[in-house]
């Protein structure tokens, strides 16, 4: 939410129990919003990526996105946002993890369905050919521009 104050945005968080909204933003008179879901992760772990779930495959409203949030390794790390449309989001949790369902396991077995999934930086470093790979969250990283665009 300091991201967006900062960038002069009018943001406040949403009611406990919202579903699908943590900020909610709008602009100076009120008149138009967009609802912000947040995900952060501390960089641990070899995909670099956020936890999701089934749910996020069927999310997507032109005034939703969702800011996906790492802090880094360290507590002097500057916080890098990417700023994502939930279409996309949507689009691509979907896709991934139908491609990860189609291959095989580690010992070539049919691989179970269950409801967590990943929303990666490079899908292409667990083996998934799905157009996203390195760099492919580069054009929202920082994006707020585009929140100006929905409100």
């Amino acid at each position: 939410m300091s991201l967006l104050l900062r960038h002069g945005f009018i943001a406040a968080l949403a009611p406990v129990g919202v579903p699908n909204c943590d900020i909610v933003v709008t602009d100076d008179i009120g008149d138009r919003l967009c609802a912000i879901q947040v995900k952060t992760r501390v960089e641990k772990g070899s995909d670099g990526g956020w936890h999701m779930s089934e749910k996020h495959e069927h999310i997507s409203s032109p005034g939703l996105f969702y800011v996906f949030l790492d802090f880094g390794r360290t507590l002097t790390d500057p916080p890098v946002s990417f700023v994502v449309p939930s279409a996309v989001v949507a689009d691509v949790v979907a896709r991934s993890h139908a491609t990860w369902l189609s291959q095989p396991g580690k010992r070539v077995e049919v691989r179970k369905d269950g409801p967590m999934r990943r929303f990666m930086p490079d899908y292409t470093k667990v083996g998934l050919d799905i157009g996203a790979g390195p760099g492919w969250l580069e054009p929202y990283r920082e994006n707020w521009a585009q929140l100006a665009k929905a409100t």
